[in-house]
């Protein structure tokens, strides 16, 4: 289960790519220990709202959700994470939102998760650990896997642990050339949790996912792009830039169908042959009765350019 310990994962600037079959050993620099870092306090004490620590705005149909603790390097709590989920679960229902944006504020976009504020002192009792993992890291990376808007994450700069396993689940990762991703379990003793063994080795096979979660190196951007974790590396500076302008896309395109078209992509890596093609011709008989579909196919006979509504 994810504990203080990845709040405290902390980037350091990189010379540039490394090869992805030579992963750089961590070193001390990459994990600060307590007793070098003083972590602030937890939300609760310092009187923090929740939606100061995760901010959010729709603007042209776009949703942004930012998180806002930076001084932890947007290490989340587990009121933060109710947040999240009750956000993504906000705009997929928004007939108004057609694309989500998740990024960070300073120079993490997420390094975890931070328990603290949980006690630390009760007898711990049968099912403990797999009950607050199913109600809580499960329950966010399910938020994004079963969001009906494309989300891109926008990763800022440090990404570890369930931190990671966030941005693995959006549909599409732009990354800061800054950022790093670490599965930082293994350094704990840990199992991974919050789906990330059901995610990686889906999205770069199980070779390359053990790699990771064995060894628990920093993996940077560069070579999160080459193993397929990210879909395109920026300069730190046009990481916002990029991500709104991936997001107006989407925002302008057929919401229904690409809604038709996460589902069934994420639904056919569990799926046999038949079932994936039955799943396609049903998700195409919805589809058809959407006015976007409509505009679409009469978009293309009169020879013009679509005007999708979302709709």
């Amino acid at each position: 289960m994810t504990g203080r310990d990845e709040t405290t994962a902390e980037a350091e600037p990189t010379a540039g790519a490394r090869s992805t079959t030579e992963l750089r050993p961590a070193t001390d620099a990459d994990l600060t220990t307590d007793r070098e870092m003083s972590m602030p306090d937890s939300p609760r004490a310092s009187g923090n709202s929740v939606d100061s620590l995760v901010q959010h705005a729709t603007d042209s149909q776009v949703c942004r959700i930012t998180l806002n603790r930076p001084e932890a390097l947007n290490a989340i709590t587990p009121d933060q994470r109710d947040r999240i989920i009750e956000l993504l679960a906000g705009a997929s229902a928004d007939p108004d939102v057609r694309a989500v944006v998740l990024t960070g504020t300073g120079r993490g976009f997420c390094a975890g998760a931070d328990l603290r504020g949980t006690s630390a002192g009760t007898e711990r009792v049968a099912g403990d650990v797999a009950r607050t993992i199913r109600l809580g890291a499960q329950r966010l990376i399910a938020a994004v896997l079963d969001c009906e808007k494309p989300v891109i994450a926008a990763v800022n700069g440090t990404a570890a642990g369930i931190g990671a396993h966030l941005a693995f689940a959006c549909d599409l990762v732009l990354a800061a050339e800054s950022a790093r991703f670490i599965e930082v379990f293994v350094r704990r003793g840990l199992v991974p949790d919050g789906g990330g063994a059901y995610l990686l080795p889906r999205l770069i096979g199980t070779h390359r996912a053990k790699e990771l979660m064995f060894f628990g190196d920093a993996l940077t951007a560069a070579d999160a792009e080459r193993l397929g974790l990210v879909n395109r590396v920026v300069p730190d500076g046009e990481l916002d830039k990029t991500a709104r302008e991936w997001a107006d896309r989407l925002a302008a395109g057929p919401t229904r169908a690409l809604a038709l078209t996460k589902q069934l992509v994420n639904a056919s890596l569990e799926s046999d042959r038949a079932s994936a093609f039955a799943a396609e011709a049903a998700a195409q008989e919805i589809n058809m009765t959407t006015q976007d579909a409509q505009e679409g196919v009469a978009s293309f006979v009169e020879r013009r350019s679509p005007e999708f509504k979302g709709r």
